[in-house]
């Protein structure tokens, strides 16, 4: 569709020139060209959508869903050990006079400006756009936005769910004026920074919208609306619902899936929870020109309509008590709770929010001036280790599940990865250092890469010198490797 799109855009352009130097009568017979390819385009369109109606009425078959995969089933440590603090051995040495030397004391440590929050503008548009069809108001993110729909859009789903009714459902979808309301969302998905979970979660709150009691609806409608935009979404069905299936650019951990082509496409839901499927009815097929993939990767801040709130955090360093009033977004939070499970270095990855980072960020640095660079790398150690209270996954949430970092700032426990992301994110915007994940069985930390030497364990990588800095290991110092996994050799997780 692309193709033949810039072919007519070049065609027309062409006559458009040509009728400069006709007489007025060649507008005439623009008009009618133009109209007449329009009506071409149109044709190919529905002769598209005409040709996946059929195919959907009889291309199906019944598949077993595969089981989601686990990423690490080694259980992780439920009691963290709590580091004794190392004795000062004292050696006699002879006496023997030195002239006296000025005392050099290591440099302290360059501490990162805090970034200040940008406010984006509202932009208003010069002329008001006159939209056609309904309104609909769809609460998302926090707010609330218009959308304008074609009124077929809304289609009845009496029957039971079968092939016949899925391509009947295809069928009046696409004769509806559903290029509006795609454009729509294009245009929301811009001024909000969304990325491609959070474009498919707004058109997910669109169809909740449009079919409040129908779950069978909801999964049709963005099924539809995604392989519109150019996604590669898929559907599946059993006697009991209609569930949709999209493929990652990432790998989904503990979400069920089918694999078509080499490429796995799962059976993911928009409210964080898991599902069972066992065997459905699907179609092994791609609706011409839907060929992405999401990019589950959160690279940018999504922006949120923020309802912020805090909690404060203590922690004692070298005999002095510190408190850190911590923030988040609440409903950032909850846009994260929808998130699939990923790899652990797209958590390490992920933006954090300007509600959470500057608060924490100025808050810390104003404490770290004048430190070096290994007193600073402690005392964030301290902070992340002893200010926030441990629990595993399966506790807290009877499953395993990764937190982004802002996210650790919010529930009232996290584990070892959790306090990882958290503390490898911290190092790196504060300090500007580089910093690895530490991937054991069973257990997530950190290394630190320093200028000047550090004793204790470490790690090379790629030539370089990483001091592991375990920010769950309560009260160790960088160089302490937490005892049960001294002797372990940790997958790397690069970050930057």
């Amino acid at each position: 569709m692309y193709r033949l799109s810039k072919r007519l855009g070049i065609l027309s352009s062409v006559v458009f020139f040509v009728a400069l130097s006709q007489p007025s009568h060649a507008e005439d017979d623009f008009a009618k060209w133009k109209q007449q390819t329009q009506s071409d385009f149109q044709e190919y369109k529905d002769k598209r959508d005409k040709e996946f109606t059929a195919f959907l009425e009889m291309h199906w078959k019944e598949m077993d869903l595969l089981k989601g995969v686990v990423r690490d089933p080694k259980p992780k440590p439920v009691a963290i050990p709590v580091a004794k603090p190392q004795p000062v051995v004292k050696v006699p040495q002879p006496v023997v006079k030195i002239p006296s030397v000025p005392e050099s004391k290591p440099e302290p440590v360059v501490i990162r400006p805090v970034p200040v929050p940008v406010v984006r503008p509202v932009v208003v548009p010069e002329k008001k756009v006159v939209r056609k069809g309904r309104k609909l108001v769809v609460t998302y993110l926090g707010g609330k936005h218009d959308f304008y729909y074609d009124p077929k859009m809304k289609t009845g789903l009496t029957q039971r769910i079968n092939e016949k009714a899925v391509s009947k459902f295809w069928s009046a979808m696409s004769l509806a004026d559903y290029d509006d309301l795609i454009a729509q969302v294009d245009e929301k998905s811009k001024l909000l920074q969304l990325n491609d979970w959070a474009y498919a979660l707004l058109v997910h709150d669109i169809s909740r919208k449009l079919y409040p009691s129908s779950e069978a609806g909801q999964s049709l409608f963005t099924w539809f609306v995604l392989a519109k935009a150019g996604y590669q979404s898929r559907i599946a069905y059993n006697d009991h619902k209609v569930y949709l299936l999209v493929p990652s650019q990432q790998p989904l951990y503990a979400v069920p899936y089918f694999t078509f082509d080499k490429v796995r496409y799962y059976a993911v839901r928009f409210d964080g929870k898991g599902q069972k499927l066992g065997q459905v009815y699907t179609y092994d097929g791609n609706y011409p020109d839907a060929v992405k993939a999401l990019n589950m990767q959160l690279n940018n801040e999504v922006l949120i309509d923020a309802k912020s709130s805090r909690r404060d955090l203590s922690f004692d360093f070298e005999g002095k008590n510190y408190v850190i009033r911590a923030a988040y977004d609440n409903e950032r939070i909850r846009f994260m709770e929808t998130y699939p499970q990923l790899d652990l270095e797209w958590y390490f990855k992920g933006k954090v929010g300007a509600v959470a980072s500057t608060p924490l960020q100025r808050q810390l640095s104003d404490y770290m001036k004048g430190m070096d660079e290994q007193k600073a790398v402690n005392f964030l150690l301290r902070f992340v280790q002893t200010s926030l209270r441990y629990k595993t996954d399966e506790v807290q949430f009877g499953k395993e599940n990764y937190l982004f970092a802002e996210e650790t700032l919010y529930y009232p426990y996290s584990d070892c990865e959790d306090r990882s992301i958290l503390f490898a994110w911290l190092v790196h915007s504060l300090l500007g250092m580089d910093v690895v994940g530490l991937d054991y069985p069973g257990h997530v930390a950190t290394a630190v890469r320093f200028k000047g030497h550090v004793d204790g364990d470490s790690i090379m990588h790629n030539g370089k010198r990483y001091v592991v800095t375990d920010p769950t290991y309560i009260n160790a110092s960088a160089g302490m490797a937490m005892p049960a996994f001294k002797k372990e050799k940790p997958g790397v997780i690069k970050i930057r």
